[in-house]
């Protein structure tokens, strides 16, 4: 199998070798064949080997079908995303620093969101990029459908029945036939229903789908979340062989276990999590020894528990990570593991696995210890109780080690920045929600010393830890985030230029630091910091060291969160071969296995991401809506100004929403393409970002997701 693989991989570099000669003259599959001296009776397989090449857009057919590379031809593959308002751009994946390709919405064809395409390259400019550097292209192609199955809420015309998707960058709605699902049930309208796509080909007729389940009242809010893990491919409830197997695991840690392990129940050893939190699997401890601290960093072992190839192990890594919803947790182990056996509650014996590190009175870090542990937390703090602890003046004993432990974090902090790391840290709004889903009020969490606390400690670890088994060649997966595209970054620097913003290089790390500084504090900080996050790469995982940009470290590992992370359960393997653990080299995985294990734990990481980020969403949509009738105001900031209006982030809720042009009743506005700001023909007055506005709710928009806001007063 794998010398069939080898000759294949082969075949396919000799395919692509000889498109990208400069004197290759475009052939068909016959002659390529041909001239590559295939053998009659291989050829069924090089024609297979040419449609998978092309369905990942690798190569592509041109007239009489023949084959090139898609950039001899002013072509390019890749995903397009797809705006709400229906322009798209296709990522441009093939690292030629061309950037991606602008495709207006005319041009889409019948592309999705998300789908994956080849489009040409044309000549023609578009007004929506007027400055820019940007290309613009046309769809040609449809390589793979992303969403062949659709998420959305049945409606009705006078002669059709459709389903508007959830979704709002799945800008078309699609025609349903009146039907029971296969279940039975028959929708009715404003029913959450799921659509199974059928094949569309004709951009001047709306697709045509199937109901394949009905999920009941869109606006029921226990439908409404399962809509979202239908519409993400989350997964439901745990199959009954994986429940048997978390069954059959002992609660109690047998003595022969304990007397492998260096035990830690006699430490003051506590948790800090969020106050809703139920699977702890971090603890510390900071002791002051002689001439400066000594910290341990304990980690729930689930890799005990868990073992490669089990069911358990195969329903982990499928799922990836859990997921967490405004109003469940969809975990990836069951529960008598999660918040169970593996959680790291207080006043119980837990089996972890510990890095003990030694630090002078300078924080300099003088040694370390990795071991399998038993611990007993004393005590479960949430963030909240932890931050009035550290400002307090108690001096009871909990109160004092976390106090000593701050001390020691607050220097590892500040010596990361001093050596490069960005702070991109920034406040979240949860949606707090009653038993029935819906959303009843907001809760601002800053980022403050409880929180920075315990991540010093994470990061310390799962350093050291990516950092030894990179040293000693151990089969790992490593968190990584490459260093950004310098394009990118130039056009964010444009921005903030056009903005008024003074800013230096941003590819120069200091002038990045420096750029953060400047932006902290101000009204728009963090739509500022979106600005730049969405100028760097996104992290991902990795079977190299590739460090962590970010971060500012060389080698980076995911080893804290195993209960929740499938990625540092493969961590938790890798660190019983640094303890010389029997058999533990034959629980890795093999080095040629590394990259698909990577990108699926990529593919449920952004499922995952995507489902929180929409879920928070709608509900703070649910909660503005609730206060359509009721007196109140909010403090807003202007992100951006277009030539239909202003986009206004509100604080305390960070969602940003639409003030349009024509609220602005006191006066007529232009709009000032230059400076981005409008500017009132008769008063004069001027609205740009960086403003800060007084805004009430005006109109909330289910469908696509979007809320109007209108200004409350200005002087």
């Amino acid at each position: 199998m794998g010398s069939s693989k080898g000759v294949a991989q082969a075949l396919e570099q000799r395919v692509l070798s000889l498109l990208g000669n400069a004197k290759y003259q475009p052939l068909d599959k016959t002659d390529l064949a041909k001239k590559l001296g295939v053998p009659v009776d291989q050829r069924a397989g090089f024609r297979k080997l040419l449609g998978q090449l092309e369905a990942v857009g690798k190569i592509t057919r041109i007239r009489k079908d023949r084959y090139v590379l898609p950039q001899a031809a002013d072509l390019i593959a890749g995903v397009i995303l797809i705006n709400p308002q229906g322009f798209g751009y296709v990522v441009n994946e093939s690292g030629d620093g061309e950037g991606d390709v602008y495709i207006p919405a005319s041009y889409t064809s019948t592309a999705l969101h998300r789908d994956r395409v080849v489009a040409r390259i044309t000549d023609e400019p578009s007004p929506a990029l007027r400055g820019s550097r940007k290309r613009v292209g046309k769809v040609i192609k449809i390589l793979e459908r992303a969403n062949s199955r659709i998420v959305g809420t049945l409606q009705q015309s006078q002669k059709f029945y459709y389903v508007v998707p959830d979704d709002p960058r799945l800008v078309h709605d699609i025609y349903v036939p009146m039907a029971a699902d296969g279940s039975g049930r028959r929708p009715v309208v404003n029913d959450k229903v799921v659509v199974r796509l059928e094949a569309w080909d004709n951009r001047h007729v709306n697709p045509e789908g199937e109901i394949i389940e009905v999920l009941g009242p869109a606006r029921d809010p226990k439908v409404e979340m399962l809509g979202i893990i239908k519409k993400h491919g989350l997964p439901g409830d745990f199959p009954e062989n994986v429940l048997r197997e978390a069954g059959e695991i002992q609660s109690d840690i047998p003595a022969s276990e304990l007397n492998k392990r260096f035990d830690l129940r006699h430490l003051p050893i506590f948790t800090i999590d969020p106050e809703d939190a139920r699977d702890f699997d971090d603890a510390i401890h900071v002791e002051q020894i002689k001439g400066g601290w000594e910290v341990g960093i304990h980690i729930a072992d689930v890799s005990h528990y868990v073992r490669p190839r089990s069911a358990l192990d195969r329903e982990a890594f499928q799922r990836g990570n859990s997921v967490y919803l405004p109003d469940r947790v969809i975990p990836m182990l069951p529960e008598r593991l999660s918040n169970g056996v593996c959680s790291l509650r207080p006043d119980e014996d837990h089996l972890t696995k510990s890095v003990l590190v030694r630090f002078d009175r300078n924080g300099r870090q003088k040694g370390f210890r990795l071991a399998a542990t038993v611990i007993r937390s004393r005590s479960r703090l949430t963030y909240r109780e932890a931050y009035e602890r550290l400002i307090s003046s108690s001096d009871d004993a909990l109160t004092l080690d976390l106090k000593l432990a701050w001390d020691l974090a607050s220097k590892l902090r500040q010596k990361r920045f001093q050596v490069g790391a960005l702070d991109l840290d920034m406040p979240e709004v949860r949606v707090k929600v009653d038993q029935e889903g819906r959303a009843i009020g907001l809760i601002r969490e800053e980022n403050d010393i409880s929180h920075q606390l315990i991540e010093e400690f994470m990061l310390l670890a799962n350093e050291i830890v990516g950092r030894e088994t990179k040293v000693r060649s151990i089969v790992s997966v490593y968190r990584i985030h490459e260093d950004p595209d310098p394009e990118k970054l130039m056009e964010l620097r444009e921005l903030l230029l056009s903005q008024g913003i003074e800013i230096g290089d941003l590819s120069n790390r200091a002038e990045m630091q420096k750029f953060l500084k400047k932006i902290a504090g101000r009204p728009d900080e963090g739509a500022l910091k979106v600005s730049l996050l969405r100028s760097l790469r996104k992290a991902g995982y990795s079977g190299l060291s590739l460090g962590h940009y970010g971060l500012a470290k060389a080698d980076y590992s995911h080893f804290t969160s195993p209960i929740r992370r499938y990625a540092d359960l493969v961590t938790h393997r890798a660190f019983n071969v640094l303890l010389g653990r029997p058999n533990a080299l034959k629980q890795l995985p093999r080095f040629s296995q590394l990259e698909s294990i990577c990108e699926h734990l990529a593919l449920t990481e952004r499922s995952a991401a995507d489902a929180e980020r929409e879920a928070s969403r709608l509900k703070k949509l649910d909660y503005l809506e609730s206060l359509l009738r009721k007196p109140h105001q909010f403090s807003g900031v202007v992100t951006e100004v277009r030539n239909y209006g202003l986009l206004v982030e509100v604080l305390d809720i960070q969602l940003v929403g639409l003030v349009h042009v024509s609220s602005l009743e006191e006066d007529f506005y232009t709009f000032d393409a230059v400076r981005r700001r409008l500017i009132g023909r008769r008063r004069k007055r001027t609205y740009q970002i960086g403003d800060v506005l007084p805004v009430r709710v005006a109109r909330v928009d289910r469908f696509k997701q979007q809320v109007d806001f209108a200004i409350t007063k200005r002087n």
